[in-house]
């Protein structure tokens, strides 16, 4: 299994994330544009701290809708810069807002935000980090590649000997194909 596998096993927090949603494949633009706002917000932090922190992100960011982030203005990021229920961090927040911009733009351009990174899709994770660097805000090598993996682009969420291996393997992430 991987470090995660383990260290998950059994936990009040990591254990639910890592079985249910850590390396599925993510098909819908908002919960994609949510995994990448989590993975945004964790640098620097745990990722547990992030996992507490998940729901409250969740309703802070209208259910990660894209449209509705993509429209917020100085109201909407004071709001989000007083919520304790998020990391108040004012680059992540500008970030998120940003993205969501940038996403709007590939949903016009190409459809959805997941047949952009599918349009991409297989790079390595360094052609995948340039791709995010040149495209989104805040999105270092880390960021990236955590994104990318967590949502079922790259590979490395789970070690073949984990259980939940099998069920994302059912599943036909894109890093498999």
């Amino acid at each position: 299994m991987s470090l995660y596998c383990d260290i998950a096993l059994g936990h009040p927090w990591h254990g639910p994330y890592h079985d249910t949603q850590y390396g599925f494949p993510i098909d819908d633009d908002d919960a994609l544009f949510g995994r990448l706002i989590l993975e945004i917000n964790q640098a620097g932090l745990s990722w547990l701290t992030i996992l507490k922190k998940q729901e409250g992100f969740h309703r802070a960011y209208d259910g990660f809708s894209v449209a509705k982030v993509a429209a917020y203005g100085d109201e909407d990021r004071a709001r989000l810069l007083a919520d304790a229920g998020i990391i108040r961090n004012r680059l992540k927040v500008n970030a998120a807002i940003h993205n969501a911009r940038v996403i709007r733009g590939l949903q016009a351009e190409h459809g959805s935000f997941r047949a952009w990174l599918d349009l991409n899709h297989p790079l390595e994770k360094p052609e995948w980090v340039k791709l995010f660097k040149k495209t989104f805000k805040f999105t270092g090598g880390e960021i990236t590649g955590e994104f990318l993996m967590s949502a079922g682009y790259l590979p490395g969420a789970h070690g073949e000997a984990c259980p939940v291996y099998k069920e994302i393997e059912r599943l036909s992430p894109a890093w498999m194909r």
